[in-house]
């Protein structure tokens, strides 16, 4: 019985890899030549769509992976590679607003506020992506977050009949990042099964009009 259920075991664990494998290989050739590091090498898209984090870590520094992202959404701006700003993040709750926090930032940077929209919704990335297309009426537009979370969210809009491309933000050292790093192979894993059993986005909700 014991080496039975070792058996068992074995092969779940076994599965479990082959399937994070094949999820991560899936997710990065599709990506492949829709990444960019550089403004100048992109084409223009009407709207930027960036993915939302935590400006501030557990211990009250910065989040790298928030200012990185700012850093690339004021570069493709100011070098007019998108009109607009597309913020989606999580607004779970009155004490985390992480689509203000962008906003904040951007018009410090000098981005107009009247090129900013803010989306409260974006609890996840796939949530972020869907409502891109079903409530804000983009059909093709730049993500922006690190190449990782890029290529994610290209394959989500490419499933989701988008034309989606990305600007990758500067990434951040492994030791930095090793958390985030690990949980994407499990987020990746994830997005074949939303797929496969048609998840939608916590909330939609009325069309909002970019213009």
């Amino acid at each position: 019985m014991k080496n039975k259920i070792i058996i068992v075991l074995s092969l779940l664990i076994l599965f479990n890899l082959v399937l994070i494998y094949a999820a991560n290989m899936a997710i990065e050739s599709n990506a492949k030549n829709k990444t960019f590091t550089k403004s100048n090498q992109i084409k223009k898209n009407k709207v930027g769509l960036v993915l939302g984090t935590s400006k501030f870590l557990t211990n009250g520094e910065l989040n790298l992976y928030f200012k990185y992202r700012i850093d690339a959404t004021v570069d493709l701006f100011k070098n007019g590679k998108i009109n607009f700003v597309l913020v989606s993040g999580d607004n779970g709750n009155k004490n985390y607003n992480e689509p203000t926090d962008f906003k904040k930032s951007l018009i410090q940077r000098g981005i107009p506020e009247n090129k900013i929209i803010l989306d409260y919704a974006g609890f996840r990335t796939l949530d972020s992506v869907v409502r891109a297309k079903d409530i804000f009426g983009q059909t093709e537009l730049t993500i922006i977050s690190q190449q990782f979370h890029n290529e994610r969210a290209i394959y989500l809009a490419n499933k989701n009949g988008m034309d989606a491309i990305g600007f990758n933000a500067k990434d951040v050292s492994t030791r930095y990042g090793l958390k985030v790093q690990l949980r994407e192979y499990l987020a990746r894993t994830k997005v074949f099964l939303d797929i496969l059993f048609g998840v939608q986005p916590k909330f939609l909700g009325e069309k909002i009009i970019i213009s």
